[in-house]
């Protein structure tokens, strides 16, 4: 721990930037985001650290239990499913309010408008327009008609009218009704996600793209948006009108958040106190695990995520299934994950994680040169020859003409990871040419997207995917069917090695969900990973997450999916015994 010490004076600058905020009497959590969140709105945020703060800011119909990732009530009180469970009608609540913040003197004033079904139905609306753009409006294509909008020609004819069709629509002020397209029991959840809440209509109309900055932005939840200096900081404000304070339980008055990219400045200004909590840099995992202190503030937990490499399959010389299936072999993950990330991490051969509906983890039916040899599959030795010989059949003997680029965002654990496999391939294919390069997160979500231009894609690039709700529809089906899917690696049913094979993944997740009998949805799942980790190999899984957090004694937290800090209290007493 003592070379850690040694960063402390290196980052006085921005203690100087926070102990102003504590000075405020006021309880401050401090939190590092680790990146600038690319975005605060409901309908365009994709990824995990946008959806964090949007989930302060704004309520959905249903939230996710703590213990079980149930749908519970959040802004709906009550709901009603039809007997043939493709419609779902929700009853709100008529006490939240929305509200704005003063950036100038951080005070929230309540408006006169109480959030309602029609707030629900814009904000659906909303997210489904193509004029919109949301990348991950494929989530509510359950409902009937949103496919058909989403996809349209805004200048077509006939455009209001697939609008209006869209399966969402205000019974009264405060009963909002969805109509499916297909049974789905899992609606309740998909209730519960960022692209279905409500958002403030007269706001965007007026601000545009601008709506999400300081003293634009309307919300609902817990806390409101005081200050966003871009790329530096982000500062919210409990919201006093929200109903639910006492029941959340929480003290935190305000949240400082922090946008360091480098895991070990985050881990030394934990060390200094200037942090409530921290990730713990790899480097650094066996010293805190020893560490007398650090140790007991330490937790490291099953995580609903899956670490992998993906593949555009469509740019040479990823295009060949062969190639993608050695490289995916020439991974060592068992080493990886006691070697590198240390962190308890699981080595995965599918996409899914163990504690999703209809997962096949750890399965040795499907790629079982992914699982070491204690987990049921063929140890990395059988694996790497197998990869050799794939790879010398596809035309790359030992590598000969292999070049590519592997890309991941920045970040010194994904570095790590990246520079541990690269050595793993160039030992298994020593003539390679493989090249490693890094983005900003904002920038790497859209090089990544399926429309951007090939030439600009990399050949392999790092994605983690966090459950949206635990069933495998959000996992196989909605991040990669080609048809619905967001399909990063780009599947085609016109592709000259696994076409065939893309089109029976596709039938196969769309069957699974109108299939009502668990036992067939799982068998169909099972089928749906083989293919794609195993037969097309459009992906690569590399491990199954665990939160690896360092957390102050002060600091009483929650273990939420995403992080609800309206639960999380400080022990101010005890905290400022510590700093002094």
């Amino acid at each position: 721990m003592r070379s850690m010490r040694g960063l402390l004076l290196a980052i006085g600058i921005i203690s100087l930037l926070l102990w102003p905020v504590l000075a405020q009497d006021k309880v401050v959590l401090r939190r590092n985001l680790g990146t600038e969140p690319p975005t605060a709105d409901p309908a365009l945020a994709t990824d995990t650290t946008s959806v964090e703060i949007i989930e302060q800011m704004f309520l959905g119909l249903t939230d996710l239990a703590e213990e079980d990732m149930s749908p519970i009530p959040e802004l709906a009180t009550s709901w009603e499913i039809s007997d043939d469970a493709t419609q779902f009608t929700f009853h709100m609540r008529k006490d939240v309010y929305w509200v704005h913040c003063d950036p100038e003197t951080g005070e929230v004033t309540e408006l006169d408008k109480v959030v309602n079904a029609h707030d629900v139905v814009y904000g659906v609306l909303r997210t489904l327009d193509p004029r919109t753009a949301s990348d991950y409006a494929y989530v509510l294509y359950i409902l009937k008609g949103a496919s058909d909008f989403n996809t349209a020609d805004p200048e077509a004819e006939n455009f209001e009218e697939l609008r209006a069709a869209v399966g969402v629509e205000a019974v009264d002020d405060f009963t909002v009704r969805f109509t499916l397209r297909t049974p789905a029991a899992y609606f309740l959840q998909i209730a519960s996600m960022w692209v279905a809440r409500p958002q403030p209509q007269w706001v965007i109309e007026e601000y545009g793209e601008k709506w999400t900055e300081p003293g634009n932005i309307v919300t609902n939840g817990p806390y409101c948006m005081k200050e966003w200096v871009h790329e530096d900081h982000m500062v919210m404000v409990k919201n006093p009108y929200w109903p639910d304070w006492d029941k959340a339980g929480g003290n935190i008055d305000e949240i400082y958040f922090t946008m360091v990219q480098e895991t070990s400045t985050e881990f030394a200004m934990y060390l200094n106190n200037e942090l409530d909590l921290s990730a713990v840099p790899l480097p650094e995992l066996d010293n805190v695990k020893s560490d007398p202190v650090l140790s007991q503030e330490l937790t490291i937990r099953p995580f609903p995520c899956t670490y992998y490499y993906g593949f555009t399959t469509t740019k040479p010389p990823v295009d060949d299934p062969r190639v993608r299936r050695a490289l995916s072999m020439a991974i060592d993950r068992k080493t990886l994950v006691e070697e590198v990330t240390k962190g308890g991490q699981i080595p995965a051969n599918t996409f899914a994680p163990g504690m999703i509906f209809g997962n096949a983890a750890l399965d040795p039916d499907i790629a079982p040169w992914a699982l070491p040899e204690e987990l049921g599959g063929w140890g990395y030795e059988r694996a790497v020859e197998e990869a050799k010989r794939l790879m010398a059949e596809a035309g790359y003997p030992d590598g000969e003409g292999l070049e590519f680029v592997l890309m991941h965002n920045v970040s010194e654990a994904h570095a790590r990871i990246a520079q541990a496999i690269q050595a793993m391939w160039l030992e298994a294919f020593p003539k390679a040419n493989i090249r490693i390069e890094t983005q900003e997160w904002k920038v790497y979500l859209q090089t990544i997207e399926k429309d951007t231009p090939v030439e600009n894609v990399p050949a392999v690039w790092r994605l983690g995917w966090c459950q949206d709700y635990p069933d495998e529809n959000n996992w196989v089906h909605e991040v990669f069917n080609p048809v619905e899917g967001s399909n990063r690696p780009r599947m085609s049913f016109d592709d000259p090695y696994v076409g065939d094979l893309v089109k029976r993944f596709s039938d196969l997740t769309l069957r699974a969900q109108l299939e009502q009998d668990p036992v067939i949805r799982q068998q169909l799942y099972k089928e749906a990973e083989k293919l794609l980790c195993d037969d097309i190999a459009a992906i690569a899984p590399i491990y199954y997450y665990t939160q690896v957090v360092l957390t102050k004694p002060w600091l009483t937290r929650h273990w939420h999916d995403t992080n609800h800090y309206e639960t999380w209290s400080i022990d101010v007493a005890a905290r400022e015994a510590a700093i002094g």
